[in-house]
């Protein structure tokens, strides 16, 4: 099922939409639809990380900037770190 939704868009970046529909024989709506789908996909993806990143902080479930940066500057040297957990 599908529904309108009407949006404002710059008029130069709908010059450039437009043209990418005729390039790509895709209909302007298809297009923006696509855009909006993959948008949302990205931002609740991403959204969904940072959550579970703020939740394993709140758990104690972390390595300190600090750890990471020592075991990093040891790479490719003959002392070279574990990677910390």
């Amino acid at each position: 099922m599908t529904t309108t939704l009407s949006v404002r868009i710059d008029s130069k970046v709908l010059d450039r939409l437009e043209a990418l529909a005729i390039r790509s024989k895709r209909s302007k709506s298809f297009l923006a639809a696509e855009a909006i789908a993959a948008y949302v996909e990205a931002e609740e993806w991403q959204l969904a990380e940072i959550h579970a990143g703020v939740r394993d902080l709140e758990a104690s479930r972390a390595v300190s900037h600090e750890q990471v940066s020592k075991w990093l500057r040891s790479w490719g040297k003959p002392d070279e770190q574990s990677a910390p957990q």
